[in-house]
């Protein structure tokens, strides 16, 4: 009787495990769409400029290692709304929801403003790189093509954010996917010059991201306000200036979101800025490296998300238990997810190396850093966990204090010293793989310590 006792417990755990994978795949697959919309757009400018030349590629490589640290910085704040939505939506409290949007939506207007007066002056950063000169003036442009762009952006983030949180990311999706597809001609006609454009190379890239960000938020806003699906939250009826509960509460949640990721990807773009005096095919080919391992971690990435919509909502409807359960679903699905997006790169490294570039000495340095990639995606879904707990500040420290303490300056070690001789940029890629794991231990840790302080609080 044990033993089939055992059995039985283990086929019931099998079955709980499948249905809170079907819950976060139903919220996660839309956003998966959405997120393999961002990297596209992302992947056609890498693309695009690679095949214009390597310079163009490098340029715009430093030009995105700097964007996106940067972007995230200030604009993550606004992804606080998708936890403070989803608990509310839980709890049934819909016209807290949009009221709160009414509030957000004055944050991050303000937010976006700041990056009309940061990106048209990040050249200078730029020129303090030792970096090719065709390099740094390409780089310069690009950022400052970008900065209407950024604005835009950040409003269409904050309603991104609140869709989401009330579950509803297939109209995130098909918007998203819409200015992925617009992202392609107008690549092509601001890099290359095709249709009558001006022949603006890498730069090119940062006028097409522009105009996209327009059109995505302003399909986003007249969607929200024009459809059903929205009405019970009465969204943009009121339109108050936020309060100071609601700053205090963005900033609290927000701040530590924002910090945590610009941390993390400023890892990304560390390494490549260490690695920039080694060479522009160098940094061409650890810019196709990172683009095409982002472009495979978007899958786990979606379900993290999903995990924060999924566990705010059970939070808010007072399922403490679920909540945890829904926590380390997350956790083992981004796991196995990481694992077959690992062996379908190293299966086929050559292929995709060829596809973003055509000069030689790039193709062997991505194919050589791709080696080294590796996936840890127990630490995404712990991350989107916790932020459906609203615990943000834990999660941001240990982020500084593996990445910056512990990677970065391990990965300079390596590429330029080394044990016995340097590695070059493969010393840095063996770093971030060090960092990312360690980083994914202490946040599954943290995970299990914070739903079972609130399982017990409940109960």
């Amino acid at each position: 009787m044990i033993k089939y006792r055992k059995y039985f417990l283990l086929i019931n755990l099998l079955t709980k495990f499948k249905n809170e994978f079907k819950s976060l795949l139903q919220i996660g697959l839309p956003i998966f769409g959405s997120q393999v919309s961002y990297v596209f757009m992302g992947t056609t400018d890498t693309l695009v400029a690679g095949r214009a030349s390597s310079t163009d590629l490098a340029g715009l490589a430093i030009g995105s290692a700097i964007t996106h640290p940067i972007w995230l910085l200030i604009a993550g704040i606004t992804f606080a709304i998708t936890p403070i939505v989803a608990q509310l939506y839980g709890a049934k409290e819909f016209n807290k929801i949009g009221y709160k949007l009414g509030e957000v939506v004055w944050i991050s207007i303000f937010l976006g403003s700041l990056f009309l007066l940061i990106y048209p002056n990040l050249y200078l950063l730029v020129n303090l790189l030792q970096l090719d000169p065709e390099v740094a003036k390409i780089s310069g442009e690009y950022l400052k093509a970008l900065s209407v762009g950024m604005f835009a952006i950040t409003i269409f983030t904050c309603l991104r954010c609140y869709s989401e949180g009330m579950t509803l990311a297939k109209p995130v999706f098909y918007i998203a996917f819409g200015g992925m597809l617009l992202n392609i001609p107008l690549d092509l006609m601001f890099v290359y010059g095709w249709f009558g454009a001006p022949k603006l190379g890498g730069v090119g890239c940062g006028y097409a991201t522009t105009i996209v960000s327009f059109v995505m938020m302003i399909a986003l806003i007249l969607y929200i306000a024009k459809s059903k699906y929205y009405e019970k939250t009465k969204p943009f009826q009121k339109l108050p200036f936020p309060s100071r509960s609601t700053l205090t509460e963005i900033f609290k949640l927000g701040f530590p979101i924002g910090l945590g990721i610009f941390i993390e990807l400023a890892m990304f773009s560390g390494a490549a800025l260490i690695i920039s005096p080694l060479g522009k095919e160098i940094v061409a080919g650890h810019a196709i490296a990172m683009n095409i391992a982002s472009f495979f971690f978007v899958i786990s990435l979606s379900i993290g998300l999903a995990a924060a919509t999924r566990v705010g909502n059970l939070i808010g409807a007072k399922r403490m238990l679920d909540a945890r359960f829904a926590s380390i679903s997350s956790i083992v699905l981004c796991t196995m997810i990481a694992f077959i997006n690992t062996v379908i790169i190293l299966t086929f490294k050559d292929q995709l190396s060829a596809m973003f570039s055509t000069e030689d000495a790039v193709v062997l340095i991505v194919m050589t850093g791709k080696e080294t990639i590796n996936y840890n995606g127990a630490q995404i879904g712990a991350i989107g966990a916790l932020r459906g707990y609203k615990d943000t500040f834990a999660p941001m420290i240990i982020t500084l204090l593996v990445y910056w303490f512990m990677a970065v300056p391990f990965g300079y070690f390596l590429t330029f010293y080394g044990f016995s001789e340097p590695l070059g940029a493969s010393g840095m890629w063996i770093a971030m793989i060090a960092g990312l794991s360690v980083f994914a231990v202490l946040i599954s840790m943290r995970v299990q310590w914070i739903s079972n302080k609130f399982s017990k609080v409940i109960n």
